[in-house]
């Protein structure tokens, strides 16, 4: 008998063995359970060769008498032979060819009656199949030859003559899995049904409570059904039950690795009455909201705690995360530890170095003239930096001389060193994968683990936030600071209003003449720039190149434009947001490049080209680039669609709402969960299998309850463990061998 955690080696064996495990990873019999059929078939369509043609690819069973049998060289290796057979004549022949064929033309000759089962190609119209699965019928000493798959299915059901063997074929019901060329849908089958026969019944990790609550059948019903049940419903109440764990699977594993910190090896900085972030409170020229008051208390206990703090800080464009941020690491700061803030681009990391130096002048001016006697320091470090420069920064951070580093992925590099990094904050967190946050941390001190801060503007539905973000606590910032305006949006649909266009250029004329700045924003860079899908019958989008060249010689020619995108040089890019940040720019021509980290109060108007090109969440970013001072704003989005579209539909939806979370919520029914988990987990991409983010958000919140409870109960679970297998870094061979 047999269980879930046992090896397949030790269940199945044979050549299959490796295989499963090379094409999909499938290493034991809870792997294999799980490797879901993606349909069903009625039989197995067992046909003679006359009869009437299926389509190409369809998977057929043919039974017939073979009527030739030949073979050839192979071309790229001449020793070894291929074997190509006719079976049946006439209009209904069809032939199979097959390669390595040495070993079974003894069994394919002529006169033999044999079953062949593939999927069905056509070359030249006559029907062929391609190294397929078969077996002898009626062989003279009884025994059942041919491939394994069909060899198992017959000799399962205890028959040997080929009539028996096609009524067994032709009355089954059949599971078609996932597959490949080295590894076919009847040897996964094969494989499946043989465990199944050996399989001990399975223990559930779900109380019986819970199963009764959600209406579940038990894990051991679920997985047989799922791979062998004829009825459809049954089917659909394994679909069900699976599905579910899955989503136990993946909380388990967040839950498992929030808690996976060694319990007191956070590094405690208790809020200091007489430090920089105190001082810095008193010194504000504004009043904190309530809502980042609040944060800033949930993070104050965090870090003063041992337990590393892994918290999410999520909150609107313009909600005030960033000071939340360095009061946060003000406080590591005055417990004698230093912090990182890593961001993903270099304008960005540019924009918080300047912010931070803002808001802290003097007290962030330690050894410089004019700098506070209890100042400290905050370096920057980015990859387009020279050699030296590099190296003075990296001093600078290893000596402990400053006490906030800023930098993009430079920050991660070996020659990096910190003195005594206590806190590491990730902004704009779904650029950068768990790996990489992990990267940073380890570069604590032995037996410290650095207290983590992501943040993101990026509005994340709650489904995906137990899904993707499940390992940290989250805390949200809604509320806007006092003084914000709130921002005008219009959608332009030029095909219908073309003079809504030319309105558009003359508004932002307009807003220049009162002394204000405009974006233009394009989706492509030039003409080279392929980074979209292109559709036959579908006008290219704008570039920011093109829109720059011809905007300064027509619509905008008396107005001072500059370019920005991202084939820049950081200089070039330097230097052009410098000159629109004081005023020497009316109007900045831009890629999504300005997507965040850019803040410019006077500008007042956006101007978004081919906006269907663009992602809603992209779009609500964009739009945040403006509205971030005193005066009203305004952000038109042109587009070519039709206003009745999906498209023009989803524009309307933007336009209609500043409400950032109910855009994200609108974002992932659009885009499913594809590319919103895109890589996250150890850097992998993470792929569910039933489980949607879009439509099953109570089975996600349900396992997350439960999965926090059960951990808190017993961490060691080891059957939890096993659903959670598939989304965990340990090698799943070491931790079944180790239980």
């Amino acid at each position: 008998m047999a269980s879930l955690s046992d090896r397949l080696d030790y269940v199945v064996g044979g050549k299959i063995v490796p295989l499963l495990d090379e094409v999909f990873g499938i290493r034991t019999v809870n792997d294999l359970l799980r490797h879901y059929p993606r349909g069903y078939t009625e039989g197995a369509a067992v046909r003679g060769a006359e009869n009437e043609r299926p389509e190409e690819g369809q998977h057929i069973t043919i039974v017939d008498t073979i009527t030739d049998a030949h073979s050839f060289p192979m071309k790229k290796t001449p020793r070894r032979k291929c074997l190509r057979i006719t079976v049946g004549s006439g209009r209904g022949k069809v032939t199979a060819t097959f390669f390595n064929a040495d070993y079974i033309s003894k069994d394919l000759t002529k006169n033999t009656r044999v079953m062949l089962s593939g999927e069905v190609g056509f070359f030249k119209g006559a029907m062929q199949l391609t190294h397929p699965a078969f077996l002898v019928l009626d062989s003279p000493d009884g025994r059942n030859r041919g491939t394994k798959s069909l060899k198992t299915i017959a000799n399962a059901s205890h028959t040997a003559g080929g009539d028996e063997v096609i009524e067994v074929l032709e009355g089954r019901f059949y599971a078609i899995y996932p597959a490949s060329s080295k590894l076919q849908s009847w040897d996964i089958f094969a494989a499946v049904r043989q465990v199944l026969d050996v399989l001990d019944p399975v223990p559930d990790p779900l109380p019986a409570d819970l199963r009764a609550e959600l209406g579940l059948i038990t894990e051991d019903e679920a997985l047989r059904a799922i791979h062998l049940s004829e009825d459809e419903r049954e089917r659909q109440r394994a679909r069900e039950r699976l599905t579910f764990d899955e989503a136990v699977g993946l909380q388990w594993a967040l839950v498992a690795r929030r808690h996976g910190e060694l319990s007191e090896s956070g590094p405690p900085a208790p809020a200091r009455p007489d430090g920089l972030r105190a001082e810095l409170l008193r010194r504000l020229p504004f009043e904190l909201t309530g809502g980042q008051r609040e944060v800033l208390e949930v993070l104050s206990e965090g870090l003063a705690a041992t337990r590393p703090m892994n918290r999410l800080l999520q909150g609107e464009v313009g909600s005030g995360k960033t000071i939340v941020a360095v009061l946060a690491m003000l406080q590591m700061v005055d417990a004698g530890y230093q912090c990182a803030l890593l961001a993903p681009t270099e304008v960005l990391a540019a924009q918080h170095l300047r912010s931070i130096h803002d808001v802290l002048g003097e007290l962030a001016m330690a050894g410089q003239l004019g700098g506070a006697d209890n100042a400290t320091r905050v370096a920057l470090l980015t990859g387009s930096m020279t050699a030296a420069h590099k190296k003075h920064v990296r001093d600078e951070v290893a000596g402990g001389h400053a006490g906030i580093v800023v930098g993009t992925h430079a920050l991660l590099q070996d020659a990096v060193d910190f003195h005594n990094l206590g806190m590491v904050v990730v902004d704009e967190q779904h650029r950068f994968g768990v790996e990489q946050r992990d990267q940073l941390r380890a570069k604590a001190r032995a037996g410290i683990t650095p207290h983590l801060l992501v943040m993101t503007a990026t509005p994340i539905p709650r489904t995906v936030a137990l899904t993707v973000y499940g390992d940290l606590e989250t805390s949200t910032l809604r509320e806007l600071p006092r003084g914000r305006r709130p921002i005008a949006s219009n959608v332009i649909f030029v095909a219908d209003k073309p003079t809504w266009l030319e309105r558009a250029w003359h508004r932002i004329i307009e807003e220049v003449s009162a002394g204000r700045q405009a974006y233009v924003v394009a989706p492509r860079i030039d003409e080279t720039d392929d980074t979209e899908k292109r559709e036959e019958g579908r006008r290219p989008s704008s570039t920011a190149v093109g829109l720059f060249d011809r905007l300064r010689s027509r619509e905008l020619a008396d107005l001072r434009l500059a370019l920005m995108h991202g084939r820049l040089s950081a200089d070039e890019k330097d230097a052009a947001m410098a000159a629109f940040r004081a005023g020497e720019v009316d109007v900045l021509v831009c890629t999504t490049v300005i997507e965040v980290g850019v803040d410019v109060p006077n500008a007042t108007v956006m101007l978004v080209m081919d906006a269907d090109r663009f992602g809603i969440s992209q779009l609500h970013q964009l739009r945040g680039r403006i509205g971030r001072g005193e005066h009203p704003s305004l952000c038109l989005l042109a587009s070519w669609v039709p206003p009745d579209s999906q498209a023009g539909r989803r524009l309307r939806a933007v336009a209609e709402t500043l409400d950032g979370f109910a855009l994200a919520d609108l974002d992932l029914k659009e885009r499913r969960e594809g590319d919103v988990l895109g890589r996250n987990q150890s850097g992998r991409a993470v792929t569910l299998r039933l489980l949607s983010l879009a439509d099953h958000g109570t089975y996600i919140e349900a396992a997350r309850d439960f999965a926090v409870h059960a951990y808190e109960r017993d961490p060691s679970n080891g059957e939890l463990a096993l659903l959670a297998a598939r989304f965990t870094d340990t090698d799943r061979i070491d931790y079944l061998d180790k239980a």
